[in-house]
């Protein structure tokens, strides 16, 4: 009689590649998890644990400055994001459709606000701005951020373009449309997802910006990030906490509605 050897038992080994996974997921969220849990402390210091309460979360509404800087945020983001989604759009068909001299070097000049350190930008910006006698305030926050906004948008429109199929245009041209009438009825519904993302991806950066704005806030111009900044420096309340969750939340849903859009634009091309 013969016995079948039996089958080796599977061994679930901790492999060092899961092991720092692990542990840097765990460096970049366990921080929010302590804040967001310290957002509903009842007590005024975030150290000392004072039970739960929602104290804080109701008294961001009562804030008038929190609520100030929260609207020349929303100006500042909205304004500079409509300026660039339609300059962006522009840069990226233009660089996609046309041939012309130093068309590389204008590509590189273009997006170097991607590369380029934020600390670099504000202090260009502001001597720019000091040569040319302009006087700062909230318009000149919105012209930095249009800088790094503009770049953000054309890259992504760029990539989308790069996988549209360039006889879509042609045809249109072929049945009698105009230049204009087939960017505007053929391509751009096609890039509206693009632009789409990109602006999402830009309002958020334009929100959480606070170099740049301070270096280019006049008198009277202070954005949320300049504002958390001015409090946080003399510690950090379970007020700002709760605001920091906030945020934290708005821009995850930001990122999450990207993404869809992104997605739910890949599944319709690869059906066509």
């Amino acid at each position: 009689m013969t016995y079948l050897p039996s089958p080796p038992r599977s061994k679930r080994s901790f492999s060092w590649q899961f092991g720092i996974t692990l542990l840097m997921y765990g460096f970049m969220y366990i921080p929010i998890l302590v804040l967001a849990f310290y957002s509903f402390n009842a007590s005024r210091f975030s150290s000392t644990w004072g039970g739960f309460s929602l104290r804080w979360y109701s008294s961001l509404l009562n804030d008038s400055r929190i609520l100030s800087a929260l609207g020349d945020s929303l100006k500042v983001a909205v304004c500079a994001v409509v300026i660039s989604a339609v300059l962006g759009t522009m840069m990226a068909v233009g660089l996609a459709k046309y041939r012309f001299p130093g068309k590389g070097l204008y590509r590189g000049v273009s997006y170097l606000p991607l590369i380029i350190p934020d600390i670099a930008i504000a202090v260009a910006t502001l001597v720019f701005l000091v040569s040319i006698g302009a006087s700062l305030s909230l318009w000149t926050i919105i012209a930095a951020h249009i800088v790094f906004c503009l770049a953000y948008i054309a890259v992504v429109v760029s990539t989308r373009l790069t996988g549209l199929n360039p006889h879509l245009e042609e045809a249109a041209l072929d049945l009698g449309a105009t230049p204009f009438q087939a960017f505007l009825k053929v391509l751009l519904p096609e890039l509206m997802p693009a632009i789409f993302s990109g602006c999402l991806l830009a309002f958020v950066l334009s929100m959480d910006d606070l170099l740049i704005a301070s270096f280019t806030a006049g008198g009277g111009a202070n954005t949320l990030p300049m504002e958390i900044f001015s409090r946080v420096r003399t510690g950090v309340k379970p007020d700002i906490n709760a605001l920091s969750v906030i945020l934290i939340l708005f821009s995850g849903f930001l990122a999450f509605l990207s993404e869809y859009i992104r997605f739910k634009s890949e599944q319709r091309r690869l059906r066509q």
